[in-house]
Protein backbone atom coordinates (compact mmCIF):
# COMPACT_ATOMS: atom_id res chain seq x y z
CA UNK A 1 0.00 0.00 0.00
CA UNK A 2 1.49 3.34 -0.99
CA UNK A 3 1.73 6.41 1.25
CA UNK A 4 -1.39 8.12 -0.14
CA UNK A 5 -3.45 4.97 0.34
CA UNK A 6 -2.27 4.62 3.94
CA UNK A 7 -3.07 8.27 4.67
CA UNK A 8 -6.51 8.02 3.14
CA UNK A 9 -7.18 4.78 4.99
CA UNK A 10 -6.61 6.63 8.27
CA UNK A 11 -8.96 9.42 7.15
CA UNK A 12 -11.56 6.84 6.20
CA UNK A 13 -11.31 5.04 9.54
CA UNK A 14 -11.55 8.30 11.46
CA UNK A 15 -14.57 9.76 9.62
CA UNK A 16 -16.62 6.87 8.21
CA UNK A 17 -19.02 6.59 11.15
CA UNK A 18 -19.40 10.36 11.51
CA UNK A 19 -20.19 10.89 7.83
CA UNK A 20 -22.59 7.95 7.82
CA UNK A 21 -24.42 9.28 10.89
CA UNK A 22 -24.64 12.76 9.38
CA UNK A 23 -26.10 11.37 6.16
CA UNK A 24 -28.46 9.00 7.98
CA UNK A 25 -30.02 11.82 9.97
CA UNK A 26 -30.67 13.64 6.72
CA UNK A 27 -32.08 10.77 4.59
CA UNK A 28 -33.43 8.36 7.24
CA UNK A 29 -32.59 5.24 5.25
CA UNK A 30 -29.87 2.66 5.92
CA UNK A 31 -29.42 1.76 2.26
CA UNK A 32 -29.32 5.33 0.99
CA UNK A 33 -26.98 6.36 3.82
CA UNK A 34 -24.59 3.55 2.97
CA UNK A 35 -24.63 4.45 -0.72
CA UNK A 36 -24.11 8.17 -0.13
CA UNK A 37 -21.37 7.50 2.43
CA UNK A 38 -19.55 5.29 -0.08
CA UNK A 39 -19.94 7.92 -2.76
CA UNK A 40 -18.66 10.61 -0.38
CA UNK A 41 -15.47 8.69 0.26
CA UNK A 42 -15.05 7.77 -3.39
CA UNK A 43 -15.19 11.46 -4.33
CA UNK A 44 -12.84 12.28 -1.47
CA UNK A 45 -10.35 9.61 -2.63
CA UNK A 46 -10.46 10.97 -6.19
CA UNK A 47 -9.86 14.52 -4.94
CA UNK A 48 -7.17 13.31 -2.51
CA UNK A 49 -5.22 11.80 -5.40
CA UNK A 50 -5.45 14.99 -7.51
CA UNK A 51 -4.89 17.75 -4.98
CA UNK A 52 -4.01 18.63 -1.41
CA UNK A 53 -7.12 18.98 0.74
CA UNK A 54 -6.49 21.49 3.53
CA UNK A 55 -9.46 20.71 5.74
CA UNK A 56 -10.44 17.04 5.40
CA UNK A 57 -13.54 17.07 7.67
CA UNK A 58 -14.94 20.19 6.00
CA UNK A 59 -14.37 18.63 2.58
CA UNK A 60 -16.07 15.36 3.59
CA UNK A 61 -19.10 17.03 5.15
CA UNK A 62 -19.49 19.44 2.21
CA UNK A 63 -19.28 16.52 -0.21
CA UNK A 64 -21.85 14.57 1.81
CA UNK A 65 -24.13 17.60 2.00
CA UNK A 66 -23.93 18.08 -1.79
CA UNK A 67 -24.69 14.40 -2.39
CA UNK A 68 -27.70 14.60 -0.05
CA UNK A 69 -28.97 17.60 -2.01
CA UNK A 70 -28.53 15.68 -5.26
CA UNK A 71 -30.31 12.68 -3.72
CA UNK A 72 -33.35 14.78 -2.80
CA UNK A 73 -33.45 16.33 -6.26
CA UNK A 74 -33.57 12.85 -7.77
CA UNK A 75 -36.00 11.61 -5.14
CA UNK A 76 -38.44 14.33 -6.16
CA UNK A 77 -38.50 12.66 -9.57
CA UNK A 78 -38.92 9.11 -8.21
CA UNK A 79 -40.62 8.70 -4.84
CA UNK A 80 -39.12 5.83 -2.79
CA UNK A 81 -39.73 4.60 0.73
CA UNK A 82 -37.40 2.70 3.05
CA UNK A 83 -38.76 0.67 5.95
CA UNK A 84 -35.47 -0.13 7.63
CA UNK A 85 -34.39 1.85 10.65
CA UNK A 86 -31.02 1.28 12.28
CA UNK A 87 -30.82 1.19 16.03
CA UNK A 88 -28.46 3.55 17.81
CA UNK A 89 -29.29 1.73 21.02
CA UNK A 90 -26.96 -0.24 23.33
CA UNK A 91 -27.54 -3.97 22.66
CA UNK A 92 -27.31 -4.67 26.41
CA UNK A 93 -30.42 -2.63 27.18
CA UNK A 94 -33.77 -4.22 27.89
CA UNK A 95 -36.39 -4.30 25.13
CA UNK A 96 -38.40 -1.66 27.02
CA UNK A 97 -35.40 0.70 27.22
CA UNK A 98 -34.68 0.16 23.53
CA UNK A 99 -38.28 0.93 22.64
CA UNK A 100 -38.29 4.13 24.68
CA UNK A 101 -34.99 5.34 23.19
CA UNK A 102 -36.07 4.47 19.63
CA UNK A 103 -39.36 6.26 20.20
CA UNK A 104 -37.57 9.38 21.45
CA UNK A 105 -35.10 9.20 18.57
CA UNK A 106 -37.98 9.10 16.10
CA UNK A 107 -39.60 12.08 17.83
CA UNK A 108 -36.35 14.08 17.56
CA UNK A 109 -35.85 13.07 13.92
CA UNK A 110 -39.39 14.17 13.04
CA UNK A 111 -38.91 17.51 14.79
CA UNK A 112 -35.48 17.93 13.19
CA UNK A 113 -36.95 17.27 9.74
CA UNK A 114 -39.24 20.29 10.14
CA UNK A 115 -36.29 22.68 10.50
CA UNK A 116 -34.60 24.48 7.62
CA UNK A 117 -31.73 22.55 6.03
CA UNK A 118 -29.00 24.84 7.41
CA UNK A 119 -30.47 24.54 10.90
CA UNK A 120 -30.60 20.74 10.60
CA UNK A 121 -26.99 20.62 9.42
CA UNK A 122 -25.79 22.95 12.17
CA UNK A 123 -27.47 20.96 14.95
CA UNK A 124 -26.32 17.58 13.64
CA UNK A 125 -22.75 18.74 13.13
CA UNK A 126 -22.50 20.57 16.46
CA UNK A 127 -24.41 18.36 18.87
CA UNK A 128 -24.25 14.89 17.32
CA UNK A 129 -20.86 15.08 15.66
CA UNK A 130 -19.21 17.42 18.16
CA UNK A 131 -17.65 19.56 15.44
CA UNK A 132 -16.46 23.01 16.55
CA UNK A 133 -18.21 26.12 15.25
CA UNK A 134 -15.12 27.15 13.28
CA UNK A 135 -15.22 23.92 11.24
CA UNK A 136 -19.00 24.04 10.83
CA UNK A 137 -18.57 27.52 9.38
CA UNK A 138 -16.22 26.08 6.76
CA UNK A 139 -18.54 23.16 6.02
CA UNK A 140 -21.61 25.37 5.64
CA UNK A 141 -19.60 28.15 4.01
CA UNK A 142 -20.82 30.75 6.54
CA UNK A 143 -19.14 32.99 9.09
CA UNK A 144 -18.57 31.69 12.61
CA UNK A 145 -20.99 34.29 14.00
CA UNK A 146 -23.67 33.18 11.53
CA UNK A 147 -23.18 29.57 12.59
CA UNK A 148 -23.48 30.45 16.28
CA UNK A 149 -26.75 32.29 15.62
CA UNK A 150 -27.92 29.43 13.38
CA UNK A 151 -27.26 26.86 16.13
CA UNK A 152 -29.00 29.02 18.74
CA UNK A 153 -32.09 29.55 16.56
CA UNK A 154 -32.15 25.92 15.45
CA UNK A 155 -32.03 24.68 19.03
CA UNK A 156 -34.81 27.07 20.02
CA UNK A 157 -36.93 25.94 17.06
CA UNK A 158 -36.22 22.26 17.79
CA UNK A 159 -37.31 22.68 21.42
CA UNK A 160 -40.54 24.31 20.25
CA UNK A 161 -41.17 21.53 17.74
CA UNK A 162 -40.52 18.84 20.37
CA UNK A 163 -43.15 20.31 22.66
CA UNK A 164 -45.62 20.18 19.74
CA UNK A 165 -44.82 16.63 18.53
Amino acid sequence: MDKASRQFSKIYDKYIEKIYRFIYFKVNSVEISQDLTSETFLKAWQAFQREKINNIPAFLYRTARNLITDYYREKAKFQTVSFQNPSFVDPNQSPQEKAIINSELERVKKALATLEEDQQNALILYYLEGIPVREIAQILEKSENNVRVLIHRALKNLREKLTQV
